[in-house]
């Protein structure tokens, strides 16, 4: 019998058959409902993570974009995982384990962010990153986890493979669209963290139990792990729940955007300090509302006080309210003043009035909403005095930081009218320098209130801008900083030029403001 000729090629291999998926796939109801759900949860994870760590090492862009990285590193992670665990095992058996697990590491983050923030305040990279990561990577992977196993199972005929991951793929996507608008729009209005966090973690443990429960039935798969590890899992999300109780609280009141704390002042019984997110904001005294007590309140006092006649009423617009502190004093020294205070945060407008002495009226109004947007609407030349002090923890928001918001601030303020702006700046002194030259852009006569040693660059400090279109009464402003504090500098003509150097300006389009902020 002959062999073939070499040259002749062998026959094609039959195609290969696909190969089935172990277990029967879920209802596609039941499929969509699981994708939607997980991924939907991990975004409120991300939302509320963000509150979560803020009173520790505040809420910045550093911060937010931490939380979104460890967030997608956790996805990433969790997917990955799923996939490698559906091609190793039953998902029947993984998915029910994966929510539960998820509702414990959700319920033991609280109290874990709780104490390590404690250990980890300040605005090292290191512990922002760390403490992010104790808040969201545990829970966001296993529920990360979910989807690959879910199309795994729906996987029975591979020729619909695009099909099934499509679907499930855009399921999930409309899972966290609709989770991140419902918790920033309504959640996190209307609960405080530890409610939303825990209610999570109480509807991930009952959705993952009750999927078990009906899997078993459909078709009797045993849950990995023994019997005394599933039960000592199930008495750790108790503890996390119970320490969540007694665990430090940054916060007497939860604010749409900040967590806020009054305490009073064991020096001056009436006298209350503001903290936002653990820093110190605010300082007011119930019984005397002339006190100043930080010196960037008294720069401002001073200036206020030689904007004008003694004792006349001006038209003052204040950009952030925080405790109110320069409104009352404004009201007190220029009765007649019409204080017209643009607050973003309105739960602050209420602890005002409830704790802090504020009372609305003719000479006192605060409107809710983003001061941009706010004073655009305000009429041309209607106000004799605009006070900037609008603050993202120790950050002014870099949309009220450019030359079009201080295009605005000078288009609201009448001739002769006087704008300043509070800013906190630590060494090198970059962002200081930057808004300087942005605000010179558009006011003639700018000057600067500092102590020296954060003019030496020594140290950190509050610095207070002054603007003006015309010629600021620098003399009266130096004798007035000489009564309420000596050791005070004012830098204004040449002196200001060479401080401010060749800084950039900050538009729209480009405002670093946080990296400006950062040390070198």
């Amino acid at each position: 019998m002959n062999s073939p000729p070499s040259d002749v090629a062998a026959p094609p291999a039959p195609p290969a058959q696909p190969t089935p998926v172990t277990g029967r796939a879920l209802p596609n109801g039941l499929a969509a409902f699981l994708v939607f759900f997980s991924s939907g949860a991990v975004l409120v994870l991300e939302t509320v993570a963000l509150r979560l760590v803020g009173p520790y090492v505040g809420v910045t862009l550093q911060v937010t974009s931490s939380v979104i990285g460890i967030a997608l590193a956790a996805i990433a992670y969790g997917a990955w995982s799923g996939g490698w665990l559906a091609d190793r095992r039953n998902p029947r058996g993984l998915l029910a384990p994966a929510l539960v697990l998820a509702g414990i590491a959700t319920a033991v983050t609280l109290p874990v962010v709780r104490y390590a923030g404690e250990v980890l305040r300040g605005g090292a990279a290191s512990g922002i990153l760390l403490l992010v990561a104790l808040a969201v990577f545990v829970p966001a992977a296993l529920l990360a986890a979910v989807t690959p196993l879910v199309v795994k199972l729906q996987l029975a005929d591979l020729r619909r493979t695009g099909q099934v991951v499509g679907r499930l793929s855009g399921i999930g996507t409309l899972g966290g669209i609709t989770a991140t608008l419902l918790t920033g729009f309504v959640l996190v209005a209307a609960l405080r963290s530890t409610v939303i966090l825990l209610a999570l973690a109480l509807a991930l443990g009952l959705v993952g139990i009750g999927l078990g429960w009906y899997l078993r039935r459909q078709e009797p798969t045993e849950l990995p792990g023994p019997a005394r590890a599933r039960a000592a899992l199930a008495v750790l999300g108790l503890v996390g729940a119970g320490l969540t109780t007694v665990a430090p609280n940054p916060c007497d009141i939860e604010t749409a955007y900040h967590c806020a704390r009054v305490t009073s002042d064991p020096a001056r019984p009436s006298g209350r300090t503001l903290l936002l997110n653990s820093a110190q904001h605010s300082y007011v005294d119930l019984a005397d509302p002339k006190h100043l007590e930080y010196a960037y309140t008294k720069w401002i006092g001073a200036v206020a006080d030689v904007a004008a006649p003694a004792g006349q009423g001006l038209d003052a617009l204040h950009l952030g309210g925080g405790g109110f502190t320069v409104p009352r004093y404004l009201t007190a020294t220029r009765p007649g003043t019409d204080n017209l205070v643009f607050e973003i945060d309105g739960g602050l407008v209420e602890l005002g009035e409830q704790e802090l002495g504020v009372r609305p009226g003719p000479q006192l109004r605060a409107v809710v909403g983003d001061a941009r947007m706010l004073v655009a609407g305000e009429p041309t030349d209607s106000r004799d005095l605009v006070v900037g002090d609008a603050f993202g923890h120790l950050v002014v928001p870099w949309h009220l930081a450019t030359r079009e918001m201080a295009a605005d601030v000078r288009r609201v303020t009448r001739p002769g009218g006087v704008y300043v702006q509070n800013v906190i700046d630590y060494p090198p002194l970059r962002f200081i320098r930057a808004e300087l030259a942005t605000v010179a852009t558009e006011f003639g006569h700018v000057a600067l209130i500092a102590p020296p040693e954060a003019l030496a660059e020594e140290q950190g400090s509050n610095f207070l801008i002054v603007g003006s279109d015309a010629p600021l009464p620098l003399e009266a402003v130096r004798a007035r900083l000489a009564e309420v504090d000596p050791r005070v500098s004012l830098l204004s003509g040449a002196a200001l030029t060479d401080f401010v150097g060749k800084a950039m300006v900050l538009t729209d389009d480009y405002a670093p403001v946080d990296q400006l902020l950062a040390t070198a």
